[in-house]
């Protein structure tokens, strides 16, 4: 017996996010009965998505896809086929797949994209402590108490962010890890600071990274990278213990 959002999701259909929106806008059908957020399925339930079934995962999930992307700037990280430049028809992969987390529109650089819907917030969760790398240029000369800032702490939407590390890259331009996902995190960030971000590109999530993939293109996870990335979200949490994103 699982949670409906966890069935949906876990069928590679969407996010259990996702899921709970078709679920609140009456585009899922159990037995043909309109269920509630929170109503469990069993093995022998017919589950309906705007009338097609969604089937159950295989227990040893032997129909996964993991992605790396590059995303370049200007597509925007939505599974809504409706909106101008959305990541689905940018990547035009044959399966369903969506997008683990996000980047802004003008931010680019490495994002996963999986039909596991069982995984996502297992990385995104800020106290599961996944690494994620960014390099960002800003509009003007950085300074050691810029970095002394950034990696202390900023207020920004009504909270503090967390301690991170800051390494100096140039003039203009520095690497900062992040296991947090606040909206806009590091543009915010720098804007308390009094800088612009002129560009920021994700090179790394965990132990994977952009290496090798130009904007626009994609691989599939190696078998490598998907067991070590299948150990180090063994002991993460699905349940969020604060809000992030």
């Amino acid at each position: 017996m699982k949670r409906l959002n966890k069935f949906i999701s876990d069928t590679g259909y969407c996010s259990r996010r996702e899921a709970d929106k078709l679920i609140e806008q009456g585009r899922v059908r159990i037995n043909n009965k309109s269920p509630e957020l929170g109503t469990k399925v069993i093995e022998s339930d017919l589950v309906t998505v705007d009338g097609k079934a969604v089937n159950a995962v295989p227990e040893n999930k032997s129909d996964r896809i993991y992605i790396a992307y590059h995303k370049p700037v200007g597509v925007i990280c939505t599974t809504e086929r409706k909106v101008k430049g959305n990541i689905i028809d940018a990547i035009g992969f044959k399966h369903r797949i969506f997008p683990i987390g996000r980047l802004d529109k003008p931010s680019e650089g490495l994002i996963l994209l999986t039909n596991d819907g069982d995984i996502v917030n297992k990385i995104l969760r800020a106290e599961n402590t996944h690494d994620k790398l960014y390099r960002v240029s800003v509009n003007k000369n950085i300074n050691p108490l810029f970095i002394k800032k950034m990696s202390s702490g900023v207020p920004i939407l009504d909270t503090i962010t967390l301690p991170c590390k800051v390494t100096m890259i140039g003039k203009k331009s520095f690497d900062i890890v992040l296991q947090q996902g606040l909206n806009r995190q590091i543009r915010r960030m720098c804007e308390f600071c009094g800088y612009d971000v002129e560009r920021l590109v994700r090179k790394r999530i965990m132990h994977i990274n952009l290496a090798g993939l130009k904007p626009g293109q994609y691989r599939h996870l190696d078998q490598q990278e998907i067991h070590l990335m299948n150990k180090a979200l063994e002991g993460s949490s699905k349940v969020s213990l604060q809000h992030a994103k």
